[in-house]
């Protein structure tokens, strides 16, 4: 039981550094945690520039020590607000019209 407790503790450790280099790097972040079945759970984040990006955790409770430990605002929902934070540039429309044409 120990060794799981201090692998997920090295887990929880290394998403929380990801995090907050993410936040770092963008002036700010804020994060909201989706579940993913099986996958565990995915830490959607976007910065205070509005660049935004994403983690996978083993597991949600994994996810939400992660998000506590990095220290940033967390949203229990991807609503309108938050969503309108996010900057989109020429790739993710391109990206975006090719999935609706086949691409």
């Amino acid at each position: 039981m120990a060794d799981t407790q201090q692998v997920d503790e090295r887990k929880v450790t290394r998403l929380a550094k990801r995090i907050s280099s993410f936040s770092k790097a963008h002036g700010g972040a804020e994060g909201q945690i989706a579940h993913l079945g099986e996958r565990g759970a995915r830490i959607v984040l976007v910065g205070a520039d509005g660049g935004w990006g994403d983690l996978v955790a083993p597991s949600y409770e994994l996810a939400e020590k992660a998000v506590e430990k990095a220290g940033i605002t967390r949203h229990e929902t991807f609503d309108g607000e938050f969503a309108a934070k996010v900057q989109t540039g020429p790739y993710e429309w391109k990206r975006m019209a090719g999935i609706q044409l086949g691409g």
